[in-house]
């Protein structure tokens, strides 16, 4: 669509980080409104959504690299460029789990509670930033005949140009922000601690597991390409989502 947003003389505003750049901040402004409700210290929030946001970056860039290892290996000063496009929400999600724990554990905090907290922000987060995924044309679709199948025309686009193809950031989009309303819903519900960040990870693999099956970039395969790289981690998660909602209710049932 539009990968390049403004040009503001040698200044150019890249339409993928500038969403990006959009989504942590309404993540950030959504925790720490749900934080002050809570009664959580609002320093405590933005420590932990830096070193979140941080490993978040870092373990994203380096999947997709390992992914894309071969594009990279020839050009490795593209792998600096993220603006650009190209981070895979597993690799981060990996690392910023561990980091979060770590950080919660050193600090003491009740990690299921923060868990809950910070995971509706996540996924306004991740709406937005699919949106700026669209506009890049990185995470692109299969050709499609479908009426509502988009043609990316500029040759700025990380897509592949002039044939019709699945908008699949924008289904991607449109989940991560129907979950990110069952979350909310759900949040002045919720039956015990964790269940909320639990749900996430359970809507959030289901989703993407389908999605994928419409992607058309370089995905990296596994199990003898079965299953793509995120549809492999996805089918874990759902497993362990699942465990572990089972295993809080009956522990708080106890």
């Amino acid at each position: 669509m539009y990968p390049i947003l403004f040009r503001f003389g040698s200044l150019t505003i890249y339409a993928y980080g500038f969403f990006l750049a959009l989504g942590f901040i309404a993540g950030l402004v959504l925790a720490t409104i749900t934080a002050r409700k809570e009664g959580v210290a609002f320093e405590r929030v933005v420590d932990l959504f830096f070193y979140t946001v941080l490993s978040a970056i870092i373990g994203s860039r380096i999947l997709f690299v390992l992914i894309n290892f071969d594009v990279y290996r020839d050009n490795p000063l593209q792998i600096f460029k993220i603006w650009e496009g190209g981070l895979v929400f597993y690799g981060g999600l990996i690392l910023a789990v561990g980091v979060s724990i770590g950080y919660m554990r050193w600090n003491r905090l009740p990690i299921w509670k923060w868990a809950d907290l910070f995971s509706p922000p996540i996924a306004l987060g991740l709406f937005l930033g699919r949106i700026g995924c669209f506009f890049a044309g990185c995470c692109y679709g299969k050709e499609t005949s479908l009426p509502w199948g988009v043609i990316f025309a500029d040759p700025n686009s990380l897509a592949r140009l002039n044939i019709p193809l699945h908008p699949v950031q924008l289904y991607e989009a449109g989940s991560n922000l129907a979950i990110f309303f069952f979350l909310k819903w759900r949040e002045k519900r919720k039956a015990f601690e964790g269940q909320i960040f639990w749900l996430f990870l359970f809507l959030y693999s289901v989703t993407r597991f389908f999605i994928e099956m419409l992607r058309g970039d370089p995905r990296g395969f596994l199990f003898q390409k079965l299953f793509s790289t995120s549809q492999a981690i996805g089918v874990g998660l759902v497993i362990a989502s699942l465990f572990m909602l089972f295993y809080l209710n009956r522990g708080q049932r106890r």
